[in-house]
């Protein structure tokens, strides 16, 4: 009997122009280079035909021709990609689905109140933020331009981001919770990402964590509040706490350089790893109700099973352990890391297990980023 297949939700925010359409195409555009799909070991494919030739288009447009795509707005959309990974000599060859990942992009203009306030366009609004309620991430772009444009004073564009994004949230509040009743499925992971970063060389993770607590730590606060007014067990909930340095590439008159992006090649580990490693927390030290638990912890089957692949024994089927929560095999995967977790890669890679040596090669990534001062996780 076939391995559960794991399948990640992203839900990407920002404003008008700050990145999001050449993230996007940049990140696939990029798995379908020949060297990556060799480095990596596994090819990206778009299950909407329409969509990949679209975002491959922009991402040669922009490699070829320095040209940037257009922006589609107004425009709704979920992007569905097939993570297919590569076997081993060992495992026959070929490809096995490991993971499939959706990528929600809300429109920029919806978060800025320039819309059409007509019942249909309203109706459209509101279905789409519903499409993203089943989200394990949810990224909010810092635009790295308007950043450097206010430079010192940053607090007058963060303000006005977390203000507008706080504001719009609101509205769509009692449209969203029927009768007023919070919900278990919801994005718990707001993680704050410096878009166009590569206009910022000088700004490390840590440093755009300093700088958006300086000077707008209580309006991120307030954004917090009103998110957390969302959700059942609003304790059970991160906003602002993780950061990552993002960039398609260097842009500059009439040449794009993609070769230098940072941080696209971390979007699908943290989109795979951080929901579990975080849930894990939360279950463990929060009393949380038993159908919250298991909402948090929907994928803890796959990974326990993909990450302890030096384990003789796994305990009952995969909805046993989600259904029990296994805690001593589940917090040893969540907490796996350094030479434990490069040895777990090692023997998924001896074994053939694919798929465990996809995750704990992730997680290895998601280590490295932070130590290169591109990516920052929460302690808690």
């Amino acid at each position: 009997m076939g391995r559960p297949k794991l399948e990640q939700h992203i839900a990407v925010f920002g404003e008008s122009g700050s990145g999001k359409t050449v993230l996007l195409s940049s990140f696939y555009g990029a798995a379908q280079e020949p060297s990556n799909v060799k480095k990596n070991g596994f090819n990206i494919i778009a299950l909407t035909s329409r969509q990949g030739t679209k975002l491959h288009g922009n991402y040669l447009g922009m490699r070829n021709k320095a040209e940037l795509p257009e922006q589609d707005k107004h425009k709704w959309d979920s992007f569905r990609f097939a993570v297919k990974a590569q076997k081993t000599k060992e495992a026959a060859g070929g490809y096995l689905d490991a993971l499939n990942l959706v990528w929600h992009d809300y429109p920029g203009e919806w978060w800025e109140g320039r819309r059409d306030d007509s019942a249909s366009l309203r109706a459209r609004q509101i279905s789409s933020f519903k499409a993203l309620l089943g989200s394990d991430v949810a990224m909010i772009l810092i635009d790295g331009q308007k950043l450097l444009d206010n430079k010192g004073e940053e607090s007058r564009y963060l303000k006005q981001l977390f203000t507008t994004f706080r504001n719009t949230l609101h509205g769509l509040r009692d449209e969203i919770l029927d009768s007023g009743k919070k919900l278990d499925r919801f994005p718990r992971i707001w993680m704050l990402a410096l878009s166009k970063s590569d206009l910022l060389p000088d700004v490390d993770v840590v440093g755009l964590r300093d700088i958006v607590v300086e000077n707008a730590g209580e309006e991120l606060e307030l954004l917090r509040d009103v998110i957390g007014s969302f959700v059942t067990t609003p304790d059970a909930l991160s906003v602002g706490d993780d950061y990552v340095l993002l960039s398609a590439g260097t842009f500059e008159p009439k040449k794009i350089d993609l070769s230098l992006s940072i941080g696209t090649d971390l979007l699908l580990p943290i989109a795979a790893i951080l929901p579990f490693e975080r849930h894990v927390k939360w279950v463990k030290a929060l009393e949380l109700p038993g159908k919250l638990a298991e909402v948090l912890l929907k994928s803890a089957g796959v990974l326990t099973t993909a990450l302890l692949v030096n384990k003789k024994k796994l305990p009952g089927p995969i909805a046993a352990v989600v259904t029990l929560l296994g805690p001593s095999l589940i917090n040893d995967a969540a907490e796996m890391a350094g030479t434990s977790l490069r040895e777990a890669n090692k023997v998924a890679r001896e074994k053939g297990d694919v798929l465990g040596a996809l995750l704990t090669s992730f997680k290895i990534d998601l280590e490295d980023a932070e130590k290169a001062g591109r990516l920052l996780r929460s302690i808690q």
